[in-house]
């Protein structure tokens, strides 16, 4: 069984909301990160979040916007601001006894994976693990991308052309161990039967692999 709570995380001038659960004897935390203010009640990420879960990770869904930022859709791609929102929410979990002593990674999805290696190249061995589902890690810097450390798995619906190759160009630029998988049938929204099944089972062996073994 996993320990339910509503959280409120500061963060700079703003508060973020999210739901952190953590499993019996959990071997990590991951943080959930989107582009949109709806983060925290997306199905596709809840659906993600129960799998990890039943692996043995914790995890922690997030609205890294506010109500009133995330009505100004420009927010959704400032790369920049949700990257500190991330930053603040993994400083506030390793200040916490819960979770403090937890190995630490990210789950991204649309313009949050760009923040997810943002911030994982900000953390360095902090970090041990990121995925991304379907998102835009193209959005994350040069030199993030060439820093990044935390072994990385990119996950991309076959039937996404464009953001096939948009994930493409950040994968020949990371560093780090990497792969990026392409789930056969899947469109952006991972909608099509199975294949958001697929995602989960892929990130939750990616979390509990890279959890069980530090990076270098």
């Amino acid at each position: 069984m996993s320990a339910a709570s509503l959280v409120r995380i500061p963060a700079g001038g703003a508060t973020i909301e999210g739901m952190l659960e953590i499993p019996e004897r959990a071997v990590g935390l991951v943080l959930f990160a989107h582009g949109s203010g709806s983060s925290r009640h997306s199905p596709r990420n809840n659906y993600v979040a129960g799998v990890l879960r039943a692996a043995g990770v914790g995890t922690l869904l997030m609205d890294l916007l506010t109500p009133d930022e995330d009505r100004d859709y420009s927010r959704r791609f400032d790369i920049g601001l949700l990257t500190q929102r991330l930053l603040d929410a993994a400083r506030w979990v390793g200040a916490q006894e819960t979770t403090r002593d937890l190995p630490l990674g990210f789950f991204g999805a649309s313009t949050g994976a760009a923040a997810a290696l943002e911030a994982a190249a900000a953390l360095g061995d902090g970090a041990r693990a990121v995925v991304s589902r379907g998102g835009r890690p193209d959005l994350a810097s040069e030199q993030a991308l060439l820093k990044v450390s935390a072994p990385t798995l990119l996950l991309v619906g076959g039937f996404d052309d464009g953001v096939i190759d948009l994930n493409q160009l950040a994968y020949d630029q990371l560093r780090c161990e990497k792969r990026m998988t392409i789930v056969p049938g899947a469109t952006h929204l991972f909608e099509e039967p199975g294949t958001l099944e697929e995602v989960a089972t892929r990130a939750a062996g990616w979390f509990a692999e890279h959890f069980a073994s530090p990076s270098r």
